[in-house]
């Protein structure tokens, strides 16, 4: 199903100006339920500028009040974004992520070993040889991996991640028990979600600030 361009923004402006669910809202912005209860809650003490989505031709009015009086009601994309698609290569995996991709690995070798290499390789932007590493313990830096959940660490998305093992579980002969990681934990993760909102604008402010500092410097001299 095609996505918002700008999910985030588009789930900020939904929140502030109809009366949708959060769970229609994750729906339609491709989001977890609880990255949308956090852009509600703006603990952050950040706000998100919101993105109109009716006037970015993503969805209608009639679609939006269809959904305000039915709760179980799904929103219909009107139009979604062009995908940008990649013929060769491995998924682009931001710098900053990318020490985090073993940690990743390890942790869907040991919750899902029906997963096959080819599609972690392609979930998490990887190579085989780097997972055959991590399976039998031969990877340089085997002492330091800690197997981490990649949706936490920001590798994929749950909807990824969930589609993945659903298709190997199929292809196994298995049935694919249903993610309640999350149960129990709403509050550690709205936390989570919440801080690195924080984090995200105190890193911008900072590098205004520097920017600003830098100018008046040349300005100055």
């Amino acid at each position: 199903m095609a996505q918002p361009l700008m999910p985030h923004a588009t789930a900020s402006w939904l929140v502030d100006n109809t009366s949708l669910s959060f769970v229609q809202i994750s729906d339609f912005c491709g989001l977890h339920v609880l990255e949308v209860q956090a852009i509600a809650d703006d603990a952050a003490a950040t706000k998100l500028t919101g993105r109109d989505p009716v006037r970015a031709h993503e969805v209608t009015m009639e679609e939006i009040e269809k959904g305000q009086q039915d709760p179980d009601y799904r929103l219909k994309m009107q139009k979604g974004p062009e995908p940008v698609r990649r013929t060769k290569g491995p998924r682009y995996t931001p710098v900053s992520k990318r020490q985090d991709k073993p940690d990743g690995i390890a942790w869907i070798l040991r919750n899902h070993p029906e997963v096959s290499d080819g599609q972690i390789s392609k979930l998490i932007g990887t190579t085989r040889t780097t997972i055959a590493a991590i399976r039998d313990r031969s990877h340089w830096n085997i002492v330091n991996i800690v197997p981490k959940d990649p949706v936490t660490l920001g590798l994929c998305s749950q909807r990824e991640l969930d589609a993945m093992v659903t298709k190997a579980a199929k292809r196994a002969g298995i049935e694919a028990q249903p993610d309640e990681r999350l149960e129990g934990d709403r509050e550690a993760l709205i936390v989570e979600l919440r801080a690195q909102r924080a984090a995200a604008v105190e890193a911008t402010d900072k590098a205004f600030v520097r920017e600003e500092l830098t100018r008046d410097t040349l300005f100055k001299s």
